[in-house]
């Protein structure tokens, strides 16, 4: 039974059961079957490799199955494999508090973890509401930014701006009012605009992706814009948010896009890359301000919010590896070779007919189609078959293309995804 099983490929026996995210199975309901990985290459069931360019979807910076991390998290199952962390600890989690907030902003000083992106977003906003709530203050409206993403749980997308996933909830979301992204043609009025709202007094946060806004197609926005809305926001009292979730551990340049701001979150969430995509994690940090509003004689002002895998310590011995390999002068070397490959790609083909517009930061790059087409339309699933024919798994947004590449890719593996984006780019 089991060798006949064996025998039907994983696409033929996915379709029985699965059900798949971001998918419409009626109309996409072919599944690739993905049977090993290592570096920055995927193989299929037929034995075809593929380049990873997007680190599945930004998690596998350091590669996949890269063996210090493997050897990392195995030794770690030997002792201690899972325990719940309400009234516990253990030591990779003490230890990778201790070993991030040495990298963190300065003002980071307390860590709690969740399980993914979303819920590390959640953990934010809830932070935020409950800190005003813990102060007696009637703060119960969140700031966003336009078409932002934060995850798919209900706060998460009540404060995204994409409606393609919210459709069927958004009478169900918290208050949430929304301003576009800085550039130097509107800032004037975004602040105008927020000096006005401020004295209502009920602002209790601003979300947003600094510097990159991921999901909306890697959107990039300049720092001295979101620094002067920052500042406003800071001193009026409204809690700041990064979602570093996409743009955290080195992948805009810095280890968190935040530090080409001068003014600093009082919340950070983390994820993806938290744990180079081995196992599932997400962090959420605060100041010792943040902190001491929850921390009370009164047992309901404590953060009343818990999962099963919380700190679980395989994920911590994980995040301590990526973390120690990050700060490595191959990685930094690594995101620097990288981030120059890419500016010499972008002057070639930033100046093409077919290019709208390109956009960089870091590992991030990013050209916009010269051509109008659906976000997971008919024409989008051409290029993303055309980039699979070609060996290479990009995954086009729109008519955005954008590389977010495991720091371990080579040269010749990015050539090869550079080679595949000219070749979509002659043929639309």
């Amino acid at each position: 039974m089991r060798d006949s099983v064996a025998l039907e490929k994983l696409s033929e026996r996915d379709k029985k059961h699965l059900w798949h995210p971001l998918t419409q199975h009626k109309t996409h309901p072919e599944m690739l079957g993905i049977t090993k990985a290592q570096g920055a290459l995927l193989y299929d069931e037929d034995g075809k490799e593929y380049v990873d360019g997007i680190s599945s979807w930004y998690t596998c910076m350091y590669g996949h199955c890269n063996p210090f991390i493997l050897e990392s998290v195995m030794e770690q199952m030997q002792s201690l494999d899972q325990v719940v962390f309400s009234g516990f600890t253990h030591e990779p989690a003490v230890r990778l508090s201790e070993e991030l907030v040495k990298i963190l902003p300065k003002n980071q000083q307390k860590l709690f973890f969740s399980d993914n992106g979303s819920t590390a977003t959640e953990v934010g906003i809830k932070m935020a509401l409950q800190y005003h709530f813990n102060k007696g203050q009637k703060r119960n409206v969140l700031l966003a930014f336009e078409e932002g993403f934060h995850g798919d749980t209900f706060g998460a997308m009540s404060v995204s701006g994409l409606s393609v996933y919210n459709g069927p909830f958004e009478d169900f979301f918290i208050e949430v009012e929304r301003i576009p992204v800085p550039t130097p043609e509107n800032i004037d009025f975004i602040l105008a605009q927020l000096k006005k709202r401020l004295k209502n007094n009920n602002l209790a946060g601003f979300i947003y992706e600094p510097l990159v806004q991921g999901a909306a197609a890697m959107k990039m926005h300049d720092a001295e814009g979101l620094e002067r809305i920052l500042a406003l926001l800071k001193s009026n009292g409204v809690l700041l948010i990064a979602d570093e979730v996409m743009t955290g551990f080195g992948k805009t340049g810095k280890n968190f896009a935040s530090e080409y701001l001068e003014t600093q979150p009082d919340i950070m969430c983390l994820s993806k890359a938290l744990t180079a995509g081995l196992i599932p994690m997400g962090l959420t940090t605060c100041t010792e301000e943040v902190y001491m509003a929850f921390y009370s004689d009164e047992k309901a002002k404590g953060l009343f919010h818990g999962h099963t895998y919380t700190a679980n310590p395989l994920a911590c011995a994980a995040a301590l590896a990526a973390l120690e390999l990050l700060q490595t002068d191959a990685i930094q070397q690594n995101i620097k070779d990288i981030s120059e490959w890419h500016n010499a790609f972008d002057e070639e083909i930033r100046n093409h007919p077919q290019v709208a517009n390109t956009r960089q930061l870091g590992v991030i790059y990013a050209l916009d189609l010269n051509v109008q087409m659906e976000r997971y339309g008919n024409l989008r699933d051409k290029l993303f078959k055309h980039f699979m024919d070609q060996g290479v798994f990009l995954r086009p947004l729109g008519n955005t293309i954008y590389i977010l590449a495991p720091y371990v890719t080579t040269k010749f593996q990015m050539e090869r995804i550079y080679g595949a984006i000219r070749s979509v780019v002659g043929l639309v």
